[in-house]
Order: C-alpha cells, then structure tokens, then sequence
C-alpha cells in the first residue's frame, strides 16, 4: 500500500475472483462460467461491429434495452445496462443504500461494495440447512440484498417468499441478485410493476455464455432507474462497448439457443449430483449451474487442493461454517466424468 492511499480505504478488503492459473491447462469447475459459447451468429455480430470502434458505444444502449424490454414484458425505460451486473449491483448500493441487511453466507461482493462505499451492514444468518427465512428481512430504512438463487449454495427462494420480503420493507429498497435464475429460480421481474421498491439484476455471464464480454441490466421502475442513469452518466456513460452491446443483442435474438444449452447444463447438474451422492456426498439441491458438497471422506479444502494437482479447478471458501464444502461448476458430461473419476481416486 503507498502512502497517497487515502484513509478511508486503507482497510478495505477486496473480493477475492475465482482462481485464473495458467501454468498448465485445467478443467476450470470453480467460477460458474459457461462450458459453452455463443452461438455462431453472436460471433458475426462481433465481428461486424470492428470497423465501428473508431467511434464510442451507444450510451443509451438503446437496441438492447429494446430487445430485453421484449423479452421480460417491461418497458425500455425500466432498464438500465452495465458492465456485468457487478456494476450494477455497486450503482444500486451506491444511488440508494444507507444501510445494507444480507444473507451471511452470499455473493463475497456484496461486504466489498458496502465497505467502498462506507455504508454499515448487517448480515443475518442462513437457518442450518442454507435457508433463508424472509421473516428476519424486516429493515425499515435498510436496503436488503438477496442473491436468488443464492450463492455459493444454490438454494433459491420461490417468488412467493421474495415478494414477502418487499412487502414487509415497503420504505426500504429491496436489490434481488438473480446472476443463476435461469437455471431453475423464479424471477422477480414481473413484480417489478407491483412495487416500487424492487430493483432486479440480471447478467449474461451465466446462462448467456458472455463472462468474458461483461454485459449485465437492471431492471425497476422508471424513477429508480432515471436515478440510476444519474450516477452512470456521471461516472461511465459508455459503460458498454460496442462489440458487447452487439453481442448482447444476438443473444436474444437466439434465445432458443440459450434455453436449450441451460437445459442440457440442469441435465448434467443433476447427473453430477446424483454420482456425487453414490460415492457418499451431501450435496444440496441446486438451482443453478454450480452445486455445493461436502464428504466426510475428506476435508473440503483437500479436496480443492487434490483435485488441482489431477488439473480440475474447484472453488473452497474458507468461511468455517462452510469450509468443508466445495463448490461445482456444472459443465459438459465430459467433465462430469473425469470430475467422479478423479474424486474417487483421491478418496
């Protein structure tokens, strides 16, 4: 740390990403990217908008945020866009957050953001089985942030329980994190009409195939996100390239693509479980394309370190209350099988 580092970060703590290593070649099972691309024609969309990057992005994004306002039957001016939904999550707790209530075991960036932006938090305690119980998110002035599904558990809420939560917090803002819903969660979208108070982040680096090209959207009603606008126009305002913005847009015009590569991913979510199950693991039920386990067979954290060195990527959080856990990306059958077979010979 230099000395010109001002005061009030020199504590702050960064989130930790997913380890990158490149020292050799490795079936990467630890930071919930896609095992699949985009398909051809986002790749043509790429490639056609070269000639243009002598010239800056749309700052509206204004074909996306049509062509997402199609898909999610809320209106354009309901949508804001941003670099991943990371930079979405942080303009959230930064526009409307003086005090944050979250889950405390969730997304690591949540306490990073806060901590940034010095806002005080609370976090309440996941029930023993990894649960949520909307009844403990009452937080008259707080705004309440829950990934769901969550993560790194894979357990989601049903709409019912989500919308008890913005019910009970009708003075508060209520930031639902929905980075996994399109692997077997319920969005809160659609209620996005019925409050006011609900801001709904979503990206593409999941379900979508794009980690890589940092394309995410909010969705809430128009005062909130005009809000929202203010502070992006005034910190970033081409936040999105136009390379992103253009495969963004393909995407969704390919959107039977995307189903069905989320469907094969929840097929092998569940092959893997159920073989992990055989060998004697507790997994947790997902909703995501990740699963959590644990073994009594072996300690979590020498899992991830014996599965490293046989060139499999796991993630291990060292949190005690879930250190003996390990944490799954879902990909190809392929990987699926050389994961079991590398877990059994280790154990």
């Amino acid at each position: 740390m230099s000395k010109f580092l001002l005061d009030k970060y020199k504590d702050l703590v960064p989130y930790t990403p997913g380890e990158q290593p490149k020292d050799q070649q490795y079936i990467k099972l630890n930071t919930n990217e896609s095992s699949f691309s985009p398909c051809e024609a986002v790749m043509k969309a790429i490639e056609n908008e070269v000639p243009t990057l002598k010239l800056y992005s749309d700052p509206e994004c204004k074909k996306l945020r049509c062509k997402l306002a199609e898909i999610y039957n809320v209106n354009e001016n309901e949508i804001m866009i941003g670099s991943g939904s990371d930079e979405l999550l942080n303009y959230v707790i930064m526009a409307f957050a003086k005090e944050l209530v979250f889950p405390d075991i969730t997304y690591g960036f949540y306490k990073v953001f806060a901590d940034v932006n010095k806002v005080p938090y609370t976090t309440i305690p996941l029930e023993e089985d990894f649960t949520i119980d909307v009844a403990k998110y009452v937080a008259p002035g707080k705004m309440i942030v829950i990934a769901n599904p969550n993560a790194p558990t894979g357990i989601a809420l049903s709409l019912e329980k989500v919308e008890q939560i913005i019910k009970n917090n009708p003075t508060s803002i209520v930031m639902i994190d929905e980075a996994y819903v399109d692997f077997g969660g319920e969005s809160a979208v659609p209620l996005v009409k019925k409050y006011s108070n609900l801001v709904v982040t979503q990206t593409f680096s999941k379900s979508r195939f794009m980690a890589g090209a940092r394309l995410g959207f909010v969705i809430a009603n128009e005062e909130l996100i005009k809000d929202l606008n203010t502070l992006r126009y005034s910190i970033s305002p081409y936040n999105v390239n136009s390379m992103t913005l253009a495969a963004g847009i393909a995407t969704l015009e390919n959107e039977d693509y995307t189903k069905s590569k989320c469907l094969e991913i929840i097929k092998n979510r569940e092959y893997l479980s159920k073989s992990l199950k055989n060998i004697g693991f507790d997994v947790i039920p997902s909703s995501t394309n990740f699963i959590f386990a644990k073994t009594d067979k072996i300690e979590g954290e020498k899992l991830y370190l014996a599965l490293k060195e046989k060139g499999i990527l796991v993630r291990h959080f060292k949190l005690e209350r879930i250190k003996d856990y390990v944490r799954i990306t879902i990909g190809v059958k392929e990987n699926m099988d050389a994961l079991v077979k590398a877990i059994k010979e280790i154990i």
